[in-house]
This record gives structure tokens, C-alpha cells and sequence, in this order.
């Protein structure tokens, strides 16, 4: 009887070694959701509604989610104003003068340490595509030779680019 247990407790121990494995990066679970990339702007056909464009503009800038009560009001706020691009430069405008929270944009010293990585993240982070050669030079060259280009401007004119409408 002694024997059988002592078996029985050795292939428990044998099948519970072979289900054990050593845990990599694959196996972990970071719950943030992969976005594919466009691979350029004329894949974007459809506009977004004015509450999306809210949505998605204070989620890149604070890099977390509007109440979805919120996100009706401004999209009101747009729909109601005859001027929606004036309406969207004052919700702009308002978002990145916030103090609470404080928007999540690069220092200028940070933009200006890294030029080339600050543009491929800020076409990654607005406009879901990489920059062509093209878009590079130009934000290289606009950053290199006008000191007071801020990111805080680059930010305000991808938000307010005709691309950044459409998904």
C-alpha cells in the first residue's frame, strides 16, 4: 500500500513538472490594443464625427479617455457653431491650456534633442501613419530653423490638419 502511494505521488509530481514552464514576455498580458498602421493618408475615406474627432483628439493629447458625457458636449458645442473649424481651434486650444490634466506634450528641449524621433511619433500618435521623406524634411526644417516652433504648435496644427478628420 505504502509502495502504491509513493507512486501514485511520484506521477503527480512527474505530470506536475512537465505543466510547469518558465513564464516569457509573450505570455503576459499588457491590455494595450495593437494599431495598425496606415500606410498612407489616402487610406483615410471616412470622416469622423465630430464627438470621434473630440475623443481622439483628447486622447492623444492626455493620453486617457474622455467621459462619454463630456465627449457629447463638445461634440454639441461643434455641431452648434456655424464655424466648426473655429470651434475646433477653441476646443483645442482649451484642451491644451488645461491644468487638470495637464496634457501629455513633449518639451521643446525634448523636441528639439530628438528632431527625427519627435516627428515619427507625432505622425504615429496623430496621424496613425509614418511620415513620408518628404514630411520629415519639411517638420526637420521648420523645427531647425525657427526657434520659436514649439511642439505644443505642432501639436495644434496636426489636430486642426484635414487628415486628422478622416480615419
Amino acid at each position: 500500500m505504502k509502495n502504491i502511494t509513493t507512486y501514485s505521488l511520484l506521477i503527480l509530481f512527474a505530470l506536475g513538472l512537465s505543466n510547469c514552464k518558465k513564464e516569457t514576455l509573450e505570455d503576459k498580458v499588457f491590455q494595450v490594443n495593437k494599431v495598425k498602421l496606415y500606410p498612407s493618408a489616402s487610406s483615410k475615406i471616412k470622416e469622423k464625427t465630430e464627438s470621434q474627432w473630440v475623443a481622439v483628439l483628447y486622447t492623444n493629447l492626455f493620453q486617457q479617455a474622455l467621459s462619454a458625457g463630456d465627449i457629447y458636449r463638445a461634440g454639441q458645442c461643434i455641431t452648434s457653431i456655424g464655424d466648426k473649424e473655429l470651434a475646433r481651434e477653441v476646443i483645442i486650444s482649451n484642451f491644451m491650456n488645461s491644468t487638470s490634466p495637464i496634457p501629455q506634450i513633449p518639451t521643446n528641449g525634448d523636441m528639439r534633442a530628438d528632431i527625427n524621433k519627435f516627428i515619427k511619433d507625432t505622425y504615429e500618435r496623430f496621424l496613425i501613419r509614418r511620415p513620408t521623406e518628404g514630411e520629415k524634411q519639411y517638420f526637420r526644417n521648420e523645427i531647425t530653423n525657427d526657434p520659436l516652433r514649439t511642439a505644443e504648435i505642432v501639436y495644434f496644427s496636426f489636430a486642426l490638419s484635414n487628415e486628422y478628420l478622416f480615419y
